[in-house]
Parts: structure tokens; C-alpha cells; sequence
């Protein structure tokens, strides 16, 4: 593809990186390839704008923009102005965000391929957030590939059979640097509660083997430990790479640290496990 995304990346919410270049500077320094900008960022992008300013190398990628909130004509121009600036490092990963938070949710398959059929942006600079068999197809048909979110590398190897050899597969990892099983899975817990009430993940663990009951009473054990990578530095490495052994080409490292926010120590401890 057009825009090299490296082994592993960071994966973050966009406004925290408005003007904050020289934090990504030093993730760039440390070895990590990719930021990917969540949130549903639109408008014009700043906060891709500023991380690409301040570093040399580092590709940023949207994780995801919402199709529903952000016209695609609008998108195309933001994308052209970054690509005029900073030629060959930004990918723009747009989805259908999920049905609890969009008022017209309707028919969301349509909706992205409409979408796609809209956005003038390269086919290898756009990337597709996809969980399901149809939208991964429909990612490596489309677009680059797919950024699946919140999954596992059981996850990853199902998803790298749909799409074949070829298209990029870019999952997102959480990630709780902490050895104490009951404090890191407290830790995790929070931070996966939003998404057991919405229907597209829930959806997805069910395909997956998970049950009704694990995704009760704010998530089982079992589901908490297989979503969440937890432990160590090299103990989180280890799924991490676990991913890349499933087929992922690329993974997207969200740390979740109890101050919320971005943590560069964790990302300094985990580097050096990683590279």
C-alpha cells in the first residue's frame, strides 16, 4: 500500500494530540510506525495535521471518521490539503460507528458503500473499520483493508480468511499495564463497558464463541481477558504478537492507563518489549 503502517502502532483519541507534536515525536522515536486518531474526528482534522507537523516519518491514520457525521466531499477535500502538506503518511480509516449512537442509523452496509463510492480518496490511502464477514469483504474490495476494533486474535485469524491474501488487516488492542489480576481487570473491565451495550460488538463476541453470560453483569473473566491484553510489558507483548501470528499485518496498541488520557510511560515500557 501507498502508506507503510509498520509492525505496531499506537492507537489513541484524537483530541488529546491537538498541538502535541512533540509527543508523537517521541512515540516515533521509540519504534512505533502508526498513530491512528479515534473519537470519530471530523472538521478539518487538526489534530492529523499537527502529529504529522511534528514528527518526520510517523503515518497517522483516522480510527475511525464516522460516515454518518462527516460528508464525504468535505473528508476528500481535508484529505488532499494533508496529502499537499505531508505526501504518503495519512490513511483514512472511516465506519458506520454503531446504531445506539446515530439517530438515521439505517441499512449501514449502504450507507458505506454509497460513501465509498463518494470519497475521492485513493483506494490504497482509505481503510475500513469492520467486524463482520460482509464489511471485511467489503473493505478488501473497496478500500486497503480493515481496522477491526476490540477484538481478539481468534478475531484476527477469521477476519485475515475473509479478506485473503492482500488487503491490510490493522486490528486495535487494548492494553492494561498491571500484574495484579484484580486490579488490571478492574481496569479493563471500565474500559470495555460502553461496548457491551452496543449491538455490533456484542454481535461480534456471540460469533465468536462468547454467551449471554459473559457479557453480563459488566463483562465475564473470560471476556474481560480475551479483549483485553493485560500484564506485563512482555506479557502483553506476547498477544500482541499473537495477532501478527493470526494474520495481522499491523496492530494498533490502545493503552488503557487509570488516569486516562495518554501515558508515555507505558508506551516507553512497552517499546521495550516490543522492538
Amino acid at each position: 500500500m501507498a502508506v507503510e503502517l509498520g509492525t505496531f502502532g499506537v492507537w489513541s483519541q484524537a483530541q488529546l494530540w491537538v498541538g502535541a507534536g512533540d509527543a508523537a515525536a517521541e512515540l516515533e522515536q521509540l519504534g512505533y510506525r502508526t498513530l491512528w486518531l479515534g473519537g470519530s474526528p471530523g472538521g478539518d482534522l487538526q489534530a492529523v495535521s499537527d502529529v504529522l507537523a511534528g514528527t518526520r516519518e510517523l503515518t497517522v491514520a483516522t480510527g475511525i471518521v464516522n460516515v454518518w457525521s462527516e460528508p464525504a466531499e468535505r473528508l476528500s477535500a481535508t484529505y488532499r490539503r494533508i496529502e499537499d502538506e505531508h505526501p504518503g503518511r495519512f490513511l483514512v480509516g472511516i465506519g458506520a460507528s454503531h446504531p445506539e449512537a446515530v439517530g438515521e442509523y439505517v441499512k449501514p452496509y449502504d450507507k458505506l458503500v454509497s460513501y465509498l463510492d463518494e470519497l475521492d480518496v485513493p483506494q490504497d490511502r482509505r481503510i475500513l473499520a469492520a467486524l463482520g464477514p460482509r464489511v471485511l469483504k467489503l473493505g478488501a474490495d473497496r478500500t486497503a483493508g480493515a481496522h477491526p476494533y476490540l477484538v481478539t486474535p481468534e478475531h484476527t485469524a477469521t477476519a485475515r480468511e475473509v479478506l485473503g491474501v492482500g488487503p491490510v488487516l490493522a486490528p486495535e488492542q487494548h492494553v492494561v499495564l498491571e500484574t495484579d489480576p484484580d486490579a488490571a481487570r478492574a481496569l479493563a473491565r471500565q474500559s470495555i463497558q460502553l461496548y457491551l451495550g452496543l449491538r455490533n460488538y456484542t454481535g461480534n463476541w456471540l460469533r465468536l464463541g462468547f454467551t449471554e453470560d459473559d457479557l453480563a453483569d459488566g463483562g465475564s473473566d473470560r471476556l474481560v481477558d480475551a479483549l483485553v491484553a493485560w500484564g506485563s510489558p512482555e506479557q502483553v507483548a506476547i498477544r500482541l504478537h499473537a495477532h501478527l501470528t493470526a494474520g495481522a499485518d499491523h496492530v494498533a496498541v490502545q493503552v488503557i492507563a487509570p488516569q486516562g488520557g495518554h501515558d508515555p510511560e507505558a508506551f516507553r515500557e512497552l517499546a521495550a518489549a516490543l522492538f
